[in-house]
């Protein structure tokens, strides 16, 4: 049976639209605020905000491939520089957990001044980490007590590497979605999600990492003590049913937790697609450079006959297009309305690593000036490893592609 890969003419307008942004808007302050850490990139911001959210005005670029479109904003964008994407006034992380599990009143409640023209940048971030509970959400000890005496619930914890969570938490018009468990005897069950608007009081900003990439971005640890937040504000049910010692994972009626839970369905392809965007920003700058030293690519070769560097370079844009696929088949199927929880960790997966050995190579295969911050080659090799790393690490993908595959539950393979 025939397999298409061409995008659709509405695709390819945006992917000229949104590397033409990479290149104008993002390449030329790039190494600015890789080494200005944690200054606002202004221009930046206040340039997405005002024209690059409205995206390509061809009527021609409605006509797309829907999610896998996105994916392909997020490659060029990156491609660009993937600091200023995560810097982007958007309602990221957070956004997709309201979009998911909120109801409509809760969507336009939160949603809507995104939409809308004018006024001033906001951010959404979604806080899940602990100091103590990594990539195991289940083991989230961030509390939320119900008050039944004003209808508000309490929240109390400490919240780190939260992406966006500066311009989230202190620019009034954004908001965190915040983990929380209400009730910790009953396991993930009692895991729920709260949208905690920015300045609410009791939400404090401790501080930004300093970070080995992905300098342009605010990554924020945020603390919690007595942050009251209507109950309106809890996403799903706040109803929590005890864990069945038959059964492992969540209850599946339970949108809170599940409903958060799929935001990752969407984001990790979405990570893919940056890694992908990093790792061709170094594969398209080792080959530019390699053609201006004479070097050619004989793609059409034995295998044998190639050289060292031939063999390398095709191996690198092996690896790329993999992982750029799987990323594109984990986005079709969500686009089409299937369970893509597996192909969204097979691409994560497979773009965290590919992106860290392409980069690594580039650099080694620059020689010296490729370690150099005279080019942006060390620069990629740097922000490349977070995509390894957050939504979820290699090895928790690994474990989840498993599980699934040999349809265990999380209780007999962790």
């Amino acid at each position: 049976m025939p397999i298409d890969f061409e995008l659709s003419a509405g695709s390819q307008i945006s992917l000229e639209h949104y590397n033409k942004i990479a290149r104008e808007q993002m390449r030329p302050i790039s190494r600015k605020y890789d080494l200005e850490e944690h200054t606002l990139p202004t221009e930046w911001v206040d340039y997405w905000w005002s024209e690059g959210r409205k995206g390509p005005q061809d009527k021609g670029a409605f006509q797309n491939d829907g999610f896998v479109t996105v994916c392909l904003q997020a490659e060029e964008l990156c491609w660009g520089d993937a600091g200023l994407y995560l810097r982007m006034p958007t309602p990221a992380l957070g956004g997709s957990a309201v979009s998911a599990a909120g109801t409509k009143e809760q969507r336009s409640k939160f949603m809507n001044a995104f939409r809308e023209e004018g006024g001033h940048p906001i951010w959404g971030a979604m806080a899940i980490t602990e100091p103590n509970a990594g990539s195991d959400s289940a083991a989230i000890e961030t509390t939320a007590d119900y008050d039944e005496a004003t209808g508000e619930y309490v929240l109390n914890g400490t919240k780190i590497f939260c992406t966006a969570g500066e311009g989230a938490a202190t620019v009034d018009g954004g908001f965190v979605v915040v983990w929380a468990t209400i009730d910790k005897s009953a396991g993930r069950g009692g895991i729920k999600s709260f949208v905690v608007p920015a300045n609410t009081p009791g939400m404090e900003l401790i501080g930004c990492e300093k970070k080995l990439g992905i300098r342009a971005s605010d990554t924020a640890t945020l603390r919690f003590e007595d942050c009251r937040v209507p109950a309106e504000n809890l996403l799903g049910s706040s109803e929590v049913k005890k864990k069945d010692p038959k059964k492992s994972g969540a209850n599946p009626k339970d949108k809170g937790f599940k409903g958060a839970m799929a935001t990752f369905d969407a984001s990790r392809p979405i990570v893919a697609a940056m890694a992908t965007g990093i790792g061709r920003a170094a594969l398209d700058f080792l080959k530019e450079e390699l053609e201006r030293q004479g070097v050619e690519i004989r793609y059409d070769a034995p295998p044998r006959e190639l050289t060292a560097i031939e063999r390398d370079v095709i191996e690198m844009e092996a690896e790329l297009r993999a992982a750029r696929l799987l990323t594109w088949r984990a986005a079709w199927m969500m686009n089409s309305g299937k369970p893509n929880n597996l192909e969204a960790s097979m691409a994560k997966a497979k773009a965290g690593l590919a992106v860290t050995k392409i980069t690594q190579k580039a650099v080694q295969l620059l020689g010296p000036v490729g370690y150099s911050k005279k080019l942006l080659v060390e620069k990629w090799m740097r922000d490349a490893k977070i995509n390894d790393i957050y939504e979820g690490t290699q090895q928790i993908n690994q474990l989840i592609v498993a599980r699934r595959i040999l349809d265990y539950p999380s209780a007999m393979l962790r």
